[in-house]
């Protein structure tokens, strides 16, 4: 009688011991930051992020396409899985506030226009709180008025599947300097913009802050 009570507790212990753990449910966050090849690259390398699209938002048509989303009012954006329980939307934030030029109004670096310029998209006021309270830090922090807004989340529109993941892809893409890498064409995209040059102008050493280097 005891051996069997003994092992009927031994079988639930295990069974208790062996559960798995429930996962975090992955966030989202929506932000425009230029280019977006070079927001999805440097959100890639944030711990805590599990996804990243580039597309559009916050224009009047639906459906936008690369041809044709700058002149229907879209900006570029990337819209950002994490979860919670290794990144906070806060720390996201703060990358995203030290990974552009939020001084910027008519554009970000090389690229110009509205489709080019900063925006925070919320999905609930929990977010919006805390995007006004980054905001606010960033301002703070350079000791200049910082242009990006804030405003409600409106739908997203996933860009072309060539666009995903641009800046690590091995298809080849003719350029001026001939049939290379698109990784490689990002690369030189980014260096010629003058993307890092001036985040490390405005920033210094706080630029990219958060992102891992050589990842």
């Amino acid at each position: 009688m005891l051996r069997t009570i003994a092992a009927a507790f031994a079988l639930s212990l295990a069974g208790f011991v062996a559960a798995p753990a429930v996962a975090a449910e992955e966030k989202t966050a929506i932000f425009a930051g230029g280019c977006f090849w070079c927001v999805e690259a440097d959100f890639d390398k944030v711990p805590g992020v599990t996804s990243t699209v580039s597309g559009y938002i916050g224009g009047t048509s639906e459906n936008p396409t690369y041809r044709d989303h700058a002149s229907t009012g879209h900006r570029e954006a990337v819209k950002i899985g994490y979860d919670p329980a290794v990144v906070s939307y806060e720390t996201l934030l703060d990358v995203f506030f030290h990974s552009v030029d939020p001084t910027d109004a008519g554009g970000q670096f090389c690229d110009r226009g509205h489709s080019y310029t900063t925006a925070i998209y919320t999905l609930d006021p929990d977010q919006a709180a805390a995007a006004e309270a980054a905001r606010q830090a960033a301002a703070n922090e350079l000791g200049q008025t910082v242009v990006t807004p804030i405003e409600p989340a409106p739908a997203f529109w996933p860009a072309e599947d060539y666009h995903q993941g641009y800046y690590k892809s091995e298809e080849k893409v003719l350029t001026r300097f001939g049939y290379i890498d698109r990784a490689d064409a990002y690369r030189r995209y980014r260096e010629g913009c003058g993307r890092d040059a001036r985040l490390k102008a405005l920033w210094g050493d706080e630029a990219l802050r958060g992102i891992k280097a050589g990842s």
